[in-house]
């Protein structure tokens, strides 16, 4: 019988995420399908039971049900509640939990840098940014800030998960060994000329931006013209989706045939 799993989402545009999981699965030889699931808020706690009903083997979930989902669980991991979000669902002794891959996927790069940067600076508040903040905190990085153009939500995460909040006006006079942009600012489409730090980088910097699309945004353009090491965004989604793959199959996924799938499939 074929498992089930797929993404849920409203509005639930264009995603990568069955282009990865359904080669994965057919590289593995499992009999398996990933399928798109839209989902209105008012039809989550419905969609859950379903989940429950027809044991639906993952599902993945992303805007707007990361926090509401919570609690519709039988329980989530240490990190989920720490981050305050979930963007997997999995199953364990037949309980339905809740999983954060995001951060996973987003700290998986910076633990392969040579040097463990010192202090970093987040870009944003949403659900990527808490995931990032709480990232940093699990590599131990020893100073963690946070920008927003609304300074009430990056203090929120702050309080939440013990990071320093600066002002949006004045994110450019702070001198972190890494920036990490969680804002759309660069994304495909009206916003693609745009970024999130225009003007001159720190010396010997990191900048990772999480949009993957396009691969290389104006900022890690011109972050790397800088001179910077830059990290694209590919490799938090590839990352955090491998992260989704092993907990719903338990098998270890090659991330190099999978990395050149997406980066094929972005053109």
């Amino acid at each position: 019988m074929t498992q089930k799993m797929g993404i849920i989402g409203w509005p639930l545009g264009h995603t990568m995420s069955p282009t990865l999981h359904n080669f994965l699965f057919e590289r593995h030889g499992l009999d398996a399908k990933y399928e798109v699931w839209p989902t209105q808020p008012e039809e989550l706690e419905a969609f859950v039971s379903r989940v429950r009903e027809e044991k639906i083997q993952g599902v993945s979930v992303t805007i707007p049900h990361k926090q509401a989902v919570m609690k519709h669980l039988d329980g989530m991991s240490f990190r989920a509640k720490s981050v305050g979000a979930v963007n997997t669902l999995f199953w364990e002794d037949g309980q339905l939990f809740g999983e954060n891959t995001d951060v996973t996927g987003l700290i998986a790069p910076l633990r392969a840098l040579q040097k463990q940067p010192e202090t970093a600076l987040v870009l944003g508040a949403g659900g990527a940014a808490r995931a990032a903040v709480a990232g940093l905190n699990e590599l131990e990085i020893e100073s963690v800030f946070i920008a927003n153009r609304t300074r009430s939500k990056a203090e929120t995460i702050a309080h939440d998960l013990a990071a320093r909040v600066v002002d949006w006006e004045k994110r450019q006079t702070t001198t972190p060994d890494l920036i990490i942009n969680t804002t759309p600012l660069g994304m495909a489409g009206d916003m693609q000329d745009m970024t999130p730090w225009p003007g001159e980088f720190p010396s010997g910097c990191v900048v990772y931006d999480i949009v993957y699309n396009p691969l290389r945004t104006r900022l890690l353009r011109e972050a790397e013209q800088s001179g910077c090491l830059i990290i694209e965004g590919l490799e938090m989604f590839l990352q955090q989706g491998l992260a989704q793959f092993r907990l719903w199959t338990g098998q270890e996924p090659d991330p190099d045939t999978a990395r050149e799938l997406l980066r094929s499939a972005l053109g």
